[in-house]
């Protein structure tokens, strides 16, 4: 059974286990970056949450959300299967999002994206069957993993934020690509979701000090 970060108990106790694992991390928590829980609704309606916000502003996903929370109250796979194309874009949706709450909300039903015991799986099986439903992509599955589920092995080695803040806390000379990124996080396993938190902190403490908006 994986431990989930589930409390700012857990998220302590994971960051005190990181912080054995990499002295930059230590370093990066002594300096202040020391990341709040955020956890957010799991379950379809979570998941959905989050790829009705892809690639917009807070406002506009908001907004969005607001609508189709409003026009569909039980916000569950049933409900969206049984809604027609015309009432989920009424929302504001996309028709690339649309497909993909279909694709999600039948994936669930048919039992082969098994939600509920999602945290229960390694983070790379979880991650694994999350992908292998269209329109559900890497990045997406593990902001739903780590934010969700608490999932604490989750990382998001595409996010552009981490590679920023990777590349300034290691002294590298660019931002890590992904497979590169991916390597590097494996002295944090199984507290990669922890690390990742760390350095989303480390970033905005980055910006803060160059004057732009954290």
């Amino acid at each position: 059974m994986t431990t989930l970060l589930d409390s700012e108990a857990a998220l302590a106790a994971g960051a005190k286990a990181l912080a054995r694992l990499d002295p930059v991390m230590k370093r990066l928590m002594r300096e202040g970056a020391n990341p709040p829980l955020r956890k957010r609704e799991p379950g379809f309606e979570g998941l959905a949450r989050i790829i009705t916000g892809q690639q917009l502003s807070t406002a506009s996903a908001g907004a969005i959300w607001a609508r189709l929370a409003a026009r569909f109250p039980a916000m569950d796979p049933h409900a969206v299967a049984s809604a027609s194309d015309e009432d989920l874009r009424a929302a504001g949706l996309s028709a690339a999002k649309v497909r993909t709450l279909r694709a999600i909300a039948a994936a669930i039903e048919d039992g082969s994206l098994p939600i509920a015991a999602l945290h229960e799986l390694p983070a790379d099986e979880a991650h694994g069957l999350l992908t292998a439903v269209k329109g559900i992509g890497p990045w997406t599955a593990d902001i739903y993993l780590l934010f969700c589920l608490g999932h604490p092995d989750a990382f998001p080695a595409g996010d552009l934020a981490l590679q920023e803040a990777a590349r300034l806390a290691y002294g590298l000379e660019g931002r890590p690509k992904e497979k590169d990124f991916i390597a590097l996080a494996e002295r944090w396993r199984p507290w990669r979701g922890v690390a990742a938190k760390v350095l989303w902190a480390h970033y905005r403490i980055a910006k803060a000090r160059e004057g732009a908006p954290p």
